[in-house]
């Protein structure tokens, strides 16, 4: 069958305009909904792989239901200037993608796809799908059309026995039932008094509207329900032609002029109006580059320069600044203007690499050079983190870059020479920098950061496989003692793993109350909110909680790091470094960072995390209370410094200035009190919030961040001055130089401004804090590697460092540790680290 392909382009605009944060191009022009938009069409275009398509469009003119019933939609608020902005950008790249977009004056995008649905109907080999978020499209399906209705997690394929099994009547029923329900987001009037549970129940029973009123007199209906009914016929009849999408409005197209002949069927015209819109990671996904129109677009890029074969010797003997990239033949090398392949072993072209040749991902680069025994005394120039470094526009680097970029994308895929775009956006990303003032955090902190980061890789962290593979069937044997406490509770074998069914044998077999449900026919939710509310009511709900536990910890962790482990019984994470916005380091396949700590069973994974010889030590460092050090130091809070400087416990005289009691009366809840607050002040929480987290009022948690606030009025001070510089500027810096952009601050929507002040109030202590450790590192691995020790850094996790060293070094290690991390800033208030020696990570 061919496949007809109908996007109901309003629904999905709106949608990726709230779902996406603010996205700007250069000069200003708003683009998160285009850019969230094609991420969706794109999806969903791999997924139905269709032959013809369409995306239709309302227009402002009034429709022919406004003519009939001047109140229809008339509560709908306008569109957003930056929404309404969009619309015809997103018209501009469908037609460059041959994707033809439809509007009529006097009818709603709905009546246009239920009209282009119907040309499913004109051929024998041709199925519609409508693609949309607007559940009033379902009265379409039939058995040539389907919907596919996006939510807020995944898509739903809506069929005719989909449909029907889900509401208990088939999809014409829906426009019946909304006669008699009505819909207050389009002021459709429907019967006073009659919810969609009646609707539904009315529909279910006797099949549409015209059935209902023939039946009035029926038992089944009761006196209440018919006194509404008679009431509000006129009205039920008038919301059903409100609601009743027209299948036939005078669209003149037929299936041939909707051919679809794929995304990139016309590539010129597509990427240069991606690269118009800045549209970098679309132009990386499609896999598109520039060509000679490419070039109008971008005057920065020009055509790949013929690469000639070279000797080493030719090589060598190049001046000026070079970029290297990895092909299938060998290695291109670039400068301005010429370009080079060299076939040879990299031993023949080491000297090459202490110049600081331009490359893309520096730290795959070490892993190759330190394989040959090649360790270059200078920093590679790496544009992925002179990239990350430059963060503009939330984290993209601007237009003329951001083609070099997305070509670079696809030929770093494809293993394509891609040294001379390297060479051409290296310098120009040197001047960004330069002229942003942030060149140094790339040349103090990132650069030199690569290969102390390949090295940890390399060394890995070892782990106990034996002792994991025991605890890994412990937790099998746990969990399968809790699935049968469950069942005997429930008195039924069911599937524990299904929220559905899990739901019904808590909430319909056993009768637990049920706090959220809002419709009934939706589903039941088991989320951890959700059985938290109901866990007073029957030990089922922590029996689940400890199945649910047991088979996390299982599945994640146990069976996850046996499968990381190579032969030796090493994992090697990939610890990434140009991912978050704040600059801390992440880490992946597995994530190391992730390790359980807050529960006893979870933190016994830690007990397997071992040396790679009896002969060997773990050396732990954590910084303590790292963010709310910075934050007295950056904010001056005479109060604090002077907490600091004494050794004083934080939290206890924290609690005694803002509470107004004598440090020796603070009780250990008063204490955590004052952290909850303490912390939650550098993350901007709210009354309602801390009220929650502390279990009190929310007139009590006011209260608190007042009282702390009233003792540390610099803090407020400070907090308050980042929030409105980042307004100003645009972002905001850490001590060490490093920007976060914050688009966030200038959005429409009140949340996502919210989400900027938050994220503007904590973003220079957080990323001061990843600059602090990343130094640390630096500097760590350096002096070990200077004093000879046998003794390397592995592991990273937030403000904690690890070291796996010989015997004989451990004790000169754990010092150069604790030196190099309490002495790497010069601050107000002591840097401090706890240090600790074992033979495992738990130890």
């Amino acid at each position: 069958m061919k496949k007809l392909l109908i996007v109901d382009g309003n629904s999905t605009l709106n949608r990726a305009f709230y779902g996406i944060r603010p996205l700007t191009t250069k000069d200003g022009r708003n683009t998160n909904a285009l850019f969230g938009f094609f991420q969706i069409l794109l999806r969903h275009i791999d997924a139905v792989k269709p032959d013809y398509m369409a995306v239709t469009f309302d227009l402002p003119a009034p429709t022919f239901r406004k003519k009939a019933y001047e109140p229809y939609k008339a509560n709908r608020k306008p569109s957003p200037d930056e929404l309404r902005e969009q619309f015809p950008y997103t018209k501009e790249c469908l037609e460059a993608m041959g994707i033809r977009a439809v509007e009529l004056e006097g009818y709603e995008a709905d009546d246009l796809q239920g009209t282009l649905a119907q040309l499913a109907h004109t051929t024998e080999d041709t199925e519609a799908y409508i693609l949309t978020g607007d559940r009033d499209l379902l009265q379409l399906i039939d058995d040539r059309i389907r919907v596919l209705l996006i939510g807020n997690k995944e898509t739903v394929c809506y069929d005719s026995a989909t449909f029907t099994e889900k509401y208990g009547f088939p999809p014409s029923g829906l426009v019946e039932a909304k006669a008699l329900m009505g819909d207050s987001s389009d002021n459709i009037p429907g019967v006073a008094g009659v919810g969609e549970k009646t609707a539904y129940k009315l529909i279910g029973d006797f099949g549409s509207l015209d059935r209902v009123y023939e039946s009035i007199e029926d038992p089944s209906i009761t006196k209440g329900v018919r006194e509404k009914l008679l009431r509000d016929k006129e009205n039920a009849y008038l919301s059903r032609f409100l609601a009743t999408i027209d299948t036939a409005a005078p669209i003149k197209t037929t299936l041939d002029e909707l051919a679809f002949d794929g995304v990139c069927a016309r590539e010129t015209e597509l990427y240069g109006v991606l690269v118009k819109y800045e549209l970098l990671q679309l132009i990386t996904r499609l896999g598109l580059r520039p060509d000679c129109s490419g070039k109008a677009a971008c005057a920065c890029v020009t055509e790949d320069p013929t690469y000639r074969e070279a000797t080493a010797d030719e090589i060598l003997s190049l001046s000026g600044t070079l970029a290297l990239s990895l092909t299938e033949d060998g290695i291109a090398v670039a400068k301005e203007g010429e370009a080079f392949l060299y076939r040879g072993a990299l031993s023949g072209i080491a000297p090459l690499f202490e110049n600081a040749p331009i490359v893309y991902d520096a730290k795959a680069w070490y892993h190759l050079l330190h394989r040959e025994g090649i360790r270059p005394a200078r920093p590679l120039y790496d544009v992925m983190l002179a990239a990350y470094v430059d963060a503009r526009d939330g984290g993209h680097v601007g237009s003329e870059a951001a083609c070099i970029l997305s070509y670079l994308g696809r030929t770093v895929t494809e293993g394509a020479p891609t040294a001379h775009h390297l060479h051409a956006l290296g310098t120009l990303l040197m001047e960004r920098l330069e002229e942003a003032g942030t060149a140094r955090v790339l040349e103090r902190i990132e650069l030199p950061l690569a290969p102390v980061l390949a090295d940890m890789e390399a060394a890995g962290f070892y782990v106990d496989t034996e002792g994991l593979a025991a605890f890994d069937r412990a937790l099998a044997d746990a969990a399968d003692r809790a699935a049968d406490s469950i069942t005997e509770m429930a008195g039924i074998v069911f599937n524990i793993n299904s929220p559905k069914q899990l739901g019904e044998v808590l909430f319909d077999r056993l009768g637990l109350p049920y706090p959220k449900r809002k419709k009934p026919e939706a589903a039941y939710s088991t989320d951890a909110d959700v059985l938290a509310a109901v866990r007073p009511y029957h030990p089922i709900v922590e029996a689940v909680l400890d199945f649910r536990q047991l088979t996390k910890l299982r599945s994640t962790y146990a069976q996850g790091l046996l499968r990381a482990a190579d032969g030796q019984g090493c994992i090697h994470s990939d610890l990434k470094q140009a991912v978050t916005t704040t600059g801390r380091l992440s880490s992946a396949e597995p994530n190391l960072q992730n390790i359980p700590i807050r529960t006893e069973l979870g933190k016994q994974f830690r007990r397997y995390f071992v040396t790679k010889s009896p002969d060997y030590l773990l050396i732990d460092a954590d910084y303590s209370q790292i963010e709310l050090r910075l934050l007295a130091h950056m904010s001056g809070d005479e109060t604090m410094i002077d907490a600091y400087r004494e050794g004083a416990d934080i939290h206890t005289r924290t609690a005694s200035r803002a509470f107004g009691i004598p440090e020796e009366a603070v009780t250990p809840e008063l204490r955590k009190r004052a952290k909850a607050v303490s912390f939650g002040i550098i993350y901007g929480i709210s009354a309602f919030s801390l009220a929650a987290d502390l279990g009190i009022s929310n007139a009590d948690a006011k209260r608190y961040i007042e009282s702390y606030f009233a003792e540390f009025p610099s803090v407020k001070d400070y907090l308050d001055g980042v929030v409105a510089a980042a307004k100003e500027t645009g972002y905001t810096e850490t001590l060490f130089g490093r920007r976060r952009y914050i688009p966030e601050l200038s959005a429409p929507q009140y949340p996502t401004r919210q989400f900027g002040e938050r994220a503007a109030r904590n973003s220079p202590l957080q990323g001061t804090a990843a600059d602090i450790i990343k130094l640390a590192m630096i500097s760590t691995a350096r002096r070990l590697h200077e004093e000879g020790l046998d003794a390397r850094l592995i592991l990273q996790v937030h403000d904690e460092l690890i070291i796996e060293a010989h015997k004989r070094d451990a004790e000169r290690a754990a010092a150069i540790l604790r030196e190099e991390m309490e002495g790497v800033a010069s601050l107000s208030v002591p840097l401090t680290v706890e240090v600790s020696v074992g033979t495992s990570w738990l130890s």
